[in-house]
């Protein structure tokens, strides 16, 4: 199976859930299930079903994280050297060439994602085109609005 690349952050986050799935969500949803079992019937019980199907996600969940963490490729954004090159867990300043508009991104894994707290993920069409580039190269992107042209202003590893 191929390594996922995902920054410190982003695995400490993964597993601060997979701990609170396991040490809190599980107890809990087992207990919901103890209690619905003691109410008798199980064939009409709405509690029962909602709290089967709960631990069904959570053991699904706690599987998923599992196995992300497995394969995971561990980088920190602050150890990295790549000379200014964008790349993997970099932080990007980019200016819009028409309107001017300065961005901040930096490139992450898929489950880090959050483009409100300004972390695009790896395999996004603005990423894909940033890497590899410089300050003061020009990125190229398909957008729905058609192409835009990003500058690179500036490369951080933080």
């Amino acid at each position: 199976m191929p390594t996922i690349p995902v920054t410190k952050r982003g695995a400490d986050k993964l597993k601060e859930e997979l701990h609170r799935l396991k040490t809190v969500d599980r107890p809990a949803v087992i207990n919901a299930i103890a209690e619905a079992r003691a109410q008798g019937d199980l064939s009409e019980n709405a509690d029962y079903d909602a709290a089967k199907e709960r631990q069904g996600f959570i053991e699904g969940r706690i599987a998923e994280i599992e196995s992300k963490l497995s394969v995971a490729q561990i980088i920190d954004p602050a150890a990295l050297d790549a000379g200014g090159r964008v790349v993997f867990g970099a932080t990007v300043e980019l200016e819009e060439e028409t309107t001017g508009e300065v961005v901040t991104y930096q490139i992450v894994g898929e489950d880090e994602a959050d483009l409100k707290l300004g972390l695009i993920n790896i395999s996004s069409p603005i990423a894909r085109a940033l890497i590899g580039k410089e300050e003061g190269d020009v990125a190229e992107v398909q957008a729905p609005g058609g192409v835009k042209r990003f500058e690179v202003v500036a490369v951080r590893y933080e």
